[in-house]
């Protein structure tokens, strides 16, 4: 390959989120056209998309140069900050870049640009960064060009020397021809400067868009985040057409006069070497006592923890005695399993924080998704299922064939959530923990009626033609999916020429990063500081401080790739309303010794009101479809319950009719093979979860767990090779196990069928669980279990009436609002009668009712 003529070392992607529309992989796929060996991401104060451009970059061959675009405070903050490129040469650089864009989101600083890097920062050391002097002219001017523009030539001179002084032989000054009328002048001053202070200059190009036609898609998109008109004649135009991704022989011929700027556009790209490691785990240090090691710790935690479950479980000591072997057997080898993979520390610290929220009065959940089926985590007080009595498997949870984190997603009540976060952030300290971002994107309905707006459309036009885009709950609809899926949409588009040119431009625009949220859940804890990983961002500023609205610049997936640890924080309203209400029961009766964990699970009451589908208010079944459901099933056992929750979504809905006539003798059970009926009998012959899947692997076709799971993985993707290898391996173990070719092959298409849509039975096990709890509280204690519903929804007004007219219709009185009796919330007063809470009264304040309540106890 010929050395190359130019590198970009400017580009704003779509994550510089209100000015840039490149896709990282349409910038390298043209890199890689254009035989250009490196490329730069200099996105705008951040470096949202560092980890996806470093990763797809390597992978096409081509040198990832990673940077900010950056704004940097002016000494004088009356004055408005100047922007300047920050180019990171290795990790030492790349570390420095990081802390200061988080001290910059963190501790924000009142001047025009928003988060700014402060000079006296460089004071610190500016070692493995490269500056440039940022745009000589125009509306993104650094602090030299603006300077020169005001006439100001000393004291452009003098910063210019200033850095050169913080970033020695690592300062340029930056020239471009990116279309502005003031380009010719501003460069002839920028080059003055550089002779004056006798340092080198280099051509730049800001890239704002990949093809020069993408020109008015960019203008769209600043409009839509600036909220103004595209034709309209008064709004600045901050960008010109030229700001596409030019090659090397456009950028060439732009310099031929200066070629000196043109080289040193490459040697910048040869001093930028930085290597992010990617894939390594970085866990959190857990503090275990003196001279013990996680291991140890770790096996000493599962035993006490397992005997004291086993204890609860089978309080008989002769039966407890029977049970142990099984138990142990299975401890053992998740232990070895967990050790070996070195997740000891991951186990410890999620049984910290849980076990902190158990003694410190906020709910937990029984456990969600896979961990369920974990016995180190049950005997740790992670999860609250024993694993072996409803048959769960640790292989789906931790496969020690596939090397990957365990992702414990840990429900907590909604109301203490952010104390266990905050008690995280104490033991770990606030520079390791922070929780993710997410970035949403410009949906086909959203763009629609956005770009309509930036057309001056009108409302009514671009509702309407965003109300043509289907909506399919789970399913991506694009613009081009939808107008396949409604005739009457390409039909306008055909006939009407703003709809052409409304949906060309939404097109254009379409699956963009529009904003930038927090993860619903997810939290990082680091060993050390956080920015030794990556840089944080502050949603909004932050305040003065930003304290508690700390995010990660990446999110979930790219902080894993770095080897951060993510840790779920879920707030689940359901254990609110729980907890409310056993305080309730408690109020009612003091000697009331009512535990959810140890209820009875043969309350034939409690399944009563299943079979009757009475289900407002009850967790997961409240729905017209699953209150139909539970009246054809009749569910009798908590396995009833499981399987229908599993069932009860697209795919294995069709499977329910069967389900409730073999359950209810209308229809025989048959097993292709006598051995598939412990395993199938639960759910009356019909594979319902991913667990069974692998069970039948394993029992028919000798496959161990660990190569079920993988092989229940296979299934699911649907790749023609990898299944024929898979059908072939199972078939061929099924007959030396005694099974016919024939009806290995029925079974294997029988089980590649169900695992596609087939369920994780530990989720849903554990969510049947807190089901049975809400409806066990709702027929022996309605009254708290009301109260404590009407509470939890007193802001939702046709939820409240929902819940009062349900507890009408179970007996419930109520008693009207009374401003000398009646709390804030709901409060059952007696088994039968509930009082009003003035919260839920119209126009009331929570503040206003606390009042009251204070004043009248006083």
């Amino acid at each position: 390959m010929q050395d190359p003529q130019f590198i970009h070392l400017r580009l704003h992607s779509e994550y510089s989120v209100a000015d840039g529309i490149v896709r990282i992989d349409d910038a390298i796929a043209q890199a890689v056209t254009d035989q250009m060996p490196a490329l730069a991401l200099t996105d705008l104060s951040n470096l949202f998309g560092m980890v996806k451009f470093y990763k797809t970059a390597r992978a096409k061959g081509i040198k990832p140069i990673i940077g900010c675009d950056v704004w940097v405070a002016a000494e004088d903050p009356r004055m408005p900050a100047s922007r300047a490129l920050l180019l990171c040469q290795n990790r030492e650089g790349y570390l420095r870049l990081c802390d200061w864009l988080t001290r910059a989101y963190v501790q924000p600083q009142q001047q025009r640009g928003g988060a700014c890097i402060q000079p006296a920062w460089f004071e610190g050391g500016t070692d493995g960064l490269i500056a440039l002097s940022g745009a000589p002219g125009g509306p993104h001017a650094g602090e030299i060009g603006s300077l020169m523009a005001l006439g100001h030539d000393d004291s452009a001179i003098d910063v210019a020397k200033q850095w050169a002084r913080w970033f020695p032989d690592r300062y340029y000054i930056e020239l471009q021809r990116a279309g502005r009328p003031d380009d010719a002048e501003s460069n002839a001053a920028a080059i003055e400067v550089a002779t004056a202070a006798g340092l080198p200059v280099v051509a730049t190009h800001p890239v704002q868009f990949l093809q020069r036609e993408h020109y008015t898609a960019h203008e769209a998109r600043v409009c839509i985040s600036e909220g103004a008109i595209l034709a309209d004649k008064r709004r600045q135009r901050r960008f010109t057409p030229q700001q596409y991704m030019k090659s090397q022989a456009e950028m060439a011929e732009l310099f031929a006069d200066i070629p000196e700027a043109l080289v040193n556009a490459v040697e910048i790209a040869k001093r930028c070497s930085l290597t992010i490691p990617l894939g390594q785990n970085h866990l959190p240090l857990f503090p275990t006592p003196e001279k013990v090691t996680l291991d140890d710790h770790l096996y000493s935690e599962a035993r006490q923890g397992l005997a004291r479950r086993l204890a609860q479980r089978y309080p008989d000591e002769t039966i407890r005695a029977k049970q142990l072997p099984v138990y142990n057997d299975r401890l053992d080898f998740e232990l070895k399993t967990i050790i070996q993979m070195g997740f000891a520390g991951y186990f410890l610290i999620v049984a910290d924080f849980i076990g902190w929220a158990r003694n410190n009065g906020v709910p937990v959940g029984p456990g969600r998704g896979s961990g369920a089926g974990s016995l180190v985590a049950y005997s740790l007080g992670i999860t609250d299922l024993d694993p072996l009595q409803y048959k769960l498997l640790f292989e789906r949870f931790l496969n020690p064939e596939r090397v990957s984190m365990p992702d414990f997603d840990i429900d907590f009540c909604q109301d203490g959530r952010d104390r266990v976060i905050d008690y995280v952030r104490r033991k770990y300290g606030a520079d390791s923990v922070s929780q993710i971002a997410t970035f949403g994107t410009m949906a086909a309905k959203a763009v629609v009626r956005d770009v309509g707006r930036v057309l001056d459309l009108g409302y009514t036009f671009c509702d309407g033609i965003a109300k043509l885009i289907p909506f399919q709950p789970g399913k991506l609809v694009t613009l081009k999916s939808a107008r396949e899926m409604e005739p009457l949409l390409a039909e306008r588009e055909r006939n009407e020429e703003d709809v052409r040119e409304l949906l060309a431009l939404a097109e254009s625009l379409e699956g963009l990063t529009r904003n930038i949220g927090m993860h619903a859940g997810g939290v990082l804890i680091a060993p050390g500081k956080l920015t030794d990983f990556c840089p944080l961002y502050v949603a909004d500023g932050g305040g003065s401080s930003g304290e508690g609205a700390r995010i990660s610049q990446f999110d979930k997936d790219d902080v894993e790739a770095v080897g951060l640890v993510k840790f779920d924080f879920l707030g689940l309203t359901t254990l609110t309303v729980l907890d409310w209400a056993m305080q309730y029961i408690k109020q009612l009766d003091p000697t009331s010794t009512l535990n959810l964990e140890t209820l009875p699970l043969d309350d034939a009451p409690t399944y009563k009101l299943f079979q009757e589908g009475r289900t407002d208010a009850i967790f997961q079944f409240e729905s017209r479809g699953m209150r139909d459901m539970l009246v054809q099933a009749k569910p009798t056992r908590l396995e009833d319950l499981i399987a229908l929750n599993a069932m009860y979504r697209p795919g294995p809905m069709e499977l329910i009719p069967t389900f409730n006539a073999r359950k209810n003798g209308r229809e025989r059970v048959e097993y292709l093979d006598p051995r598939l009926e412990a395993i199938l009998s639960e759910t009356y012959g019909i594979m319902c979860y991913q667990e069974q899947v692998m069970q039948i692997a394993q029992v028919i076709a000798g496959y161990s767990l660990g190569g079920a799971d993988l092989l229940r993985r296979a299934m699911g993707k649907k790749k023609p090779e990898e299944m024929a290898l898979q059908r072939d391996i199972f078939v061929k173990g099924a007959m030396e196990r005694g099974m016919k070719e024939k009806t290995a092959n029925e079974l294997f298409d029988q089980m590649e069928k169900f695992a596609g849509y087939g369920f994780n039975k530990s989720h849903s096990a554990a969510y049947a669980w807190v089901a049975y709890q809400t409806a066990y509280l709702k027929v022996h204690h309605a009254s708290a279990f009301m109260a404590a519903n009407l509470s939890a929804t007193m802001d939702d007004s046709d939820k409240v009436r929902q819940f009062y007219a349900d507890a009408l219709d179970n007996g419930i009185g109520f008693l009207p609002p009374d401003v000398n009796r009646s709390e804030y919330r709901f409060v059952p007063v007696d088994p039968k009668t509930v009082r009003f809470g003035l919260g839920a009264i119209k126009g009331t304040g929570r503040s206003a009712v606390e009042s009251i309540v204070t004043a009248r106890s006083a």
